[in-house]
C-alpha cells in the first residue's frame, strides 16, 4: 500500500466514478483501476460494488476512507513542516479611483494566486511603485503599457425622477438638474466645456471625489452624477442609469509600467493576467 493509491481511491469514493476520479486526477483511467485492485488485493476486502454508472462503495470502502483521509491528511501537515516559506514578493501597484470592485477583484485574485508570497500594496499612481492602473491620457514618456477596460460614462439619476422617463437625457434635461460634481472625472470636463458652450449653469450640489459618495448622494436624491457604465450600476433599487445624447469620450485604461523596473517577472504575470480580464 503507498500514498498513490490511496490518493486513487479517496478520488474514487469523491468523484463517484472511476473515470470521473481519472479526469480529476489528470492521469489514465486504467491506472486508477489497477491501483484499487491493487489495494483491495492487498487488503483482502471489496471496496466499491461497480455499477453500470459509477460505483458504490462499500462499507470497508467507507471505513477506508475515513482512515485514509487522516493519513493523506497527516502526510501533508508533515510535508508543509518541512517546506521554507516563500520569500515575499513586494508589489506596489498605482491606482486610479473608480476602477470598479468588481473587476479589480476578479484581477487581483487572480495575479495574487499566480505569485506565492506576493504582499500587494495598492497605492496612488503617482507613487513609487511597480506598475500603475490609470488612464492613457497619464501615461508617462517610456512607459509600456498593456489595455485594460474601456469604459463608456452614463448619468445616474435617482430612481423617482422624471428623467428616468427618457431613453436618452439632452443638453436641455441639464437645466436646473441638480448634480453631484465628482473629481477629478474625464467626463465631468467634458460635460462642463459643454454646458458652458450651451449657457447652461451647471447645478452643482455637492463635490465629491469617490463614486461610492455619488452613488450614496444620487439614491439619496440629493441629486444626479455621471459614472462609469458598470454592470453593477445598473442593478440599484435606488437609482437609475441613462445614457448622453451629448457624445462622451470613453475613459481608456491601461496597466503602465516601466521596462526596466525591478519586479519584471511579476510585471509581466500581471501584463498576463490582464490580457483575461
Amino acid at each position: 500500500m503507498d500514498m498513490r493509491q490511496l490518493g486513487y481511491f479517496v478520488a474514487v469514493f469523491e468523484q463517484g466514478s472511476i473515470s470521473a476520479a481519472a479526469r480529476h486526477l489528470d492521469v489514465a483511467q486504467p491506472s486508477v483501476s489497477a491501483a484499487l485492485l491493487a489495494l483491495e488485493n492487498e487488503l483482502g476486502v471489496v471496496l466499491f460494488i461497480r455499477l453500470p454508472r459509477g460505483v458504490k462503495a462499500t462499507e470497508e470502502g467507507e471505513r477506508l476512507y475515513s482512515q485514509a483521509c487522516q493519513i493523506l491528511s497527516q502526510l501533508q501537515a508533515v510535508q508543509a513542516s518541512f517546506k521554507k516559506p516563500a520569500k515575499r514578493l513586494q508589489f506596489r501597484l498605482g491606482l486610479v479611483r473608480a476602477l470598479g470592485v468588481e473587476r479589480m477583484s476578479a484581477l487581483l485574485k487572480d495575479f495574487n494566486s499566480q505569485l506565492p508570497g506576493l504582499e500587494l500594496h495598492l497605492v496612488e499612481p503617482d507613487e513609487p511603485c511597480d506598475a500603475r492602473i490609470i488612464n492613457i491620457r497619464q501615461l508617462k514618456a517610456g512607459e509600456l503599457y498593456q489595455p485594460l477596460w474601456s469604459d463608456a460614462y452614463l448619468l445616474a439619476l435617482p430612481a423617482q425622477h422624471p428623467l428616468c422617463a427618457k431613453a436618452q437625457i439632452s443638453m436641455d434635461d441639464f437645466k436646473k438638474l441638480p448634480l453631484i460634481k465628482r473629481t477629478p472625472c474625464d467626463a465631468w470636463d467634458q460635460l462642463q466645456t459643454a454646458l458652458n458652450r450651451h449657457n447652461i449653469k451647471a447645478d452643482i450640489r455637492a463635490n465629491i471625489h469617490t463614486i461610492e459618495y455619488a452613488i450614496g448622494l444620487v439614491g439619496a436624491g440629493i441629486g444626479c452624477a455621471l459614472v462609469p457604465a458598470f454592470e453593477s450600476h445598473r442593478n440599484r433599487a435606488e437609482m437609475q442609469t441613462r445614457p448622453l445624447e451629448l457624445p462622451l469620450a470613453e475613459r481608456q485604461l491601461v496597466l503602465a509600467f516601466d521596462k526596466n523596473q525591478q519586479h519584471q517577472s511579476a510585471v509581466k504575470t500581471l501584463c498576463e493576467v490582464a490580457k483575461k480580464q
